[in-house]
């Protein structure tokens, strides 16, 4: 069976490891490789290297590096197919899904590519006789990035593109669950010409996370991942005296007005809620239906959560994959019946399904629940799995206050046909990313990616203007170049 190394100082290296996890097939069940899980050596290997290699790169041109990036971008869409189905593979997407993925990180390979114009300093002319006062960005060092399974391409991509583009090197921990992307990302990187140790991969569990959290040359940690697991990192990062990044777990609404076109709202409901097997942070896991759009939205999202075609990703006709594990799986079909025990009412229930030919897969059906509360275990938890909830408001106040009060503020949407209620719901709600008749609103690569609440911990958002400030310092130069002559100072502060 395939053993997965770590990829550190330009090639794949088993360190020092001699633990593994295994990695499977959500599709089949069954194991298809084992992954090394780094040990606190096998992270100093990887520091020490990227630590090196900060010496020359940090002094490296923004011509080098842009003309290495603009190279990774094309490997990036010359891979693309086989990159896909690595992912679909591990992860259980359906390959186009997977696509798409490949494609939202890449357009941020694409805003690094043009890192230089967001690099550019500011000057002033004259502050004072003959002084003048400039500033300018420069790199951290050594900065790394711990990223979740469900976006193995997509957010490791948010991440090194502009560290490595501002001048910093870099070390990546993905996901165990999920890790072969991360290697086929390094030989990219490799084949554009990155020199040895800019970009380094190690694998592991806790063990790692805490190796880069605690290690003293590491600058900066970027992290997505659950809120529990955001908090602890943010709070265990900054100890250490680091920059974090800290992204956490979302509980997305979608409120849909009775004046909404309700087609339109349930086709991106369903596959808002139910792409991926719901196993996306920016999901609409509650649809939060306003006075008589209720019945109506039901009726329609009840038939097309049944349309739902749930196979294996590789298969073209699937709309939906696996969940990741078993373990994920079983986490789904208890949310269901508990929903179910405390009074919700179960108007697609997809604890059931099996798909023929892979029946040991993790797969699990859609489900829609309507009255559901607030109080309800399938409200106050963040499932991540294709579970749609479905809440009834009498106002958009009510909505609004729904919304706010819930402790997450990752994204948020409103179907509607009235921009005085849409431009009102942008201006109330306390949630980060807001879309208007866009059921996902992920921000371009030159906007920055971050919630409010217990969706981010800390203030940095990730990617665009953020994300370069993130990876660098400042500093402000004043600067006066005196005649010969003149040799006088002043005891007080200069006014003039």
């Amino acid at each position: 069976m395939n053993t997965i190394e770590h990829w550190i100082n330009g090639a794949l290296t088993p360190a020092g490891s001699t633990r593994t996890a295994p990695v499977y097939n959500p599709a089949t069940g069954e194991q298809q490789a084992s992954v090394l899980l780094a040990e606190s050596a096998d992270v100093d290997t990887a520091v020490s290297a990227a630590a090196k290699a900060f010496t020359s790169w940090g002094d490296s041109s923004l011509s080098q590096r842009t003309r290495i990036l603009f190279a990774f971008r094309e490997l990036l869409v010359k891979h693309e197919d086989e990159l896909a189905r690595i992912i679909s593979r591990e992860h259980g997407k359906v390959i186009d899904d997977a696509r798409g993925e490949i494609v939202r990180g890449r357009e941020v390979v694409e805003y690094a590519c043009g890192i230089a114009d967001a690099l550019k300093g500011s000057f002033s002319d004259q502050v004072s006789r003959g002084v003048d006062v400039h500033d300018f960005r420069q790199p951290l060092g050594v900065v790394a990035g711990i990223t979740p399974f469900n976006f193995p391409i997509m957010v490791p991509l948010w991440m090194h593109p502009v560290a490595i583009a501002t001048g910093n090197t870099f070390v990546l921990k993905p996901s165990e669950r999920d890790p072969s992307a991360a290697n086929l990302v390094a030989r990219l990187y490799a084949e554009a010409g990155l020199p040895d140790g800019v970009f380094n991969v190690v694998h592991g569990d806790k063990v790692a996370v805490d190796a880069l959290l605690d290690h003293p040359d590491i600058s900066a940690v970027s992290f997505v991942g659950s809120t529990p697991i955001a908090k602890y990192v943010h709070e265990r990062g900054t100890a250490s005296g680091k920059r974090v990044q800290a992204l956490g777990g979302a509980k997305n609404h979608a409120v849909v007005l009775p004046d909404a076109d309700l087609e339109y709202a349930a086709n991106h409901l369903t596959a808002a809620a139910f792409g991926s097997a719901g196993q996306r942070c920016m999901a609409i896991s509650v649809a939060v239906a306003v006075g008589e759009a209720g019945d109506r939205l039901v009726e329609i999202l009840a038939r097309k959560a049944r349309e739902v075609t749930v196979g294996p990703g590789s298969d073209a006709s699937s709309d939906m994959g696996p969940v990741v594990t078993s373990a994920a799986r079983a986490r789904v079909i208890d949310a269901v019946a508990q929903s179910g025990k405390e009074g919700a009412t179960v108007v697609v229930d997809g604890r059931a399904l099996t798909v023929p030919g892979h029946e040991s897969g993790f797969f699990v059906g859609p489900s829609l629940l309507d009255n559901v509360t607030a109080k309800m275990q399938a409200y106050q938890e963040e499932i991540f799995g294709p579970v749609l909830a479905v809440i009834r408001a009498a106002t958009v106040d009510e909505a609004i206050a729904l919304i706010n009060a819930n402790p997450y503020g990752n994204g948020t949407a409103i179907f509607t046909g009235s921009g005085e209620s849409a431009r009102r719901f942008q201006r109330e709600v306390k949630v980060g990313m807001i879309g208007v008749n866009v059921p996902i609103p992920v921000p371009m690569s030159y906007y920055s990616f971050g919630g409010w609440k217990d969706s981010l911990i800390g203030d940095s958002p990730i990617h665009g203007p953020a994300g370069v400030r993130f990876y660098t310092r400042a500093k402000v130069v004043t600067t006066r170049w005196p005649h010969t002559e003149n040799h006088s100072a002043a005891f007080t502060f200069p006014t003039s």
